[in-house]
């Protein structure tokens, strides 16, 4: 008879903290082979855009990030809801580990969004509804990041960075829908769900390759940031003493 996985068991920070050291170095092997293949069909096999040139091969790595930066808020909220609401220690150390991963894939989302405006727009920044809700999606994490670090007490820093979080997440909507909410100079979604992409298949190729890339190397570096944060917040307890012996 198969046995079956307790997966309840990597609930707790000491059960989860050998499980992410044993699961990170696949998903950045993983995501390593993927973005090199992403990048080499963006920028040598995919064809040139009729109306934007070659400037448009920046869409290869501002996509994928601006949609991590979006996914990886949704999933920081959750966690740090499910901390909130069960006052569990693991939940609100992952919601915590998110947070500079997704600060960074909006940063980078909007970096490369300048650079791919000033050729299209003739300006590196215009105060439209996407730019704006973007770059208020990069003040909710800092703010997060910020108010965690301001509290010394873990727990009341988890409860008030979780508040943040959920109020905060009623921006990712606004962000996603603003080219259809408003008269945008950002132009609509390539890919839908609900129709066929407007784009080349091997432009659609490289863009989903790059999307994947960066998703599972945001799992790796959320995992070896969670196991940073669980020593750092379990290091009275005795497993993390064992631990600390062992490897001195």
């Amino acid at each position: 008879m198969t046995s079956r996985i307790n997966w309840f068991k990597y609930s707790s920070p000491a059960s989860f903290y050998p499980l992410a050291g044993k699961l990170i170095p696949a998903f950045f092997a993983v995501a390593s082979l993927l973005a090199v293949c992403g990048l080499y069909i963006g920028f040598f096999v995919a064809p040139t855009d009729a109306q934007q040139g070659e400037a448009y091969r920046i869409i290869f790595i501002h996509v994928p990030a601006a949609w991590m930066s979006m996914f990886l808020y949704v999933v920081m909220a959750f966690w740090a809801g499910m901390g909130l609401a069960f006052n569990t220690r693991l939940s609100s150390m992952m919601a915590s580990a998110i947070a500079p991963t997704g600060a960074l894939m909006t940063f980078i989302a909007l970096w490369t969004g300048a650079l791919w405006g000033k050729p299209m727009w003739g300006a590196w920044w215009v105060w439209d509804a996407r730019l704006t809700s973007e770059l208020i999606l990069l003040f909710l994490y800092l703010g997060f990041m910020s108010l965690q670090a301001a509290i010394d007490d873990p727990r009341r820093a988890d409860k008030a960075g979780a508040v943040i979080a959920l109020v905060g997440a009623v921006n990712v909507p606004i962000i996603y829908f603003s080219v259809q909410w408003w008269n945008t100079l950002h132009q609509g979604a390539s890919v839908s769900l609900t129709r066929n992409p407007s784009m080349a298949a091997t432009m659609l190729a490289g863009m989903l390759i790059m999307a994947l890339a960066i998703w599972i190397y945001s799992i790796a570096v959320v995992l070896m940031r969670v196991r940073s944060v669980i020593l750092e917040r379990e290091r009275n307890s005795d497993w993390v003493q064992e631990l600390t012996e062992q490897q001195s």
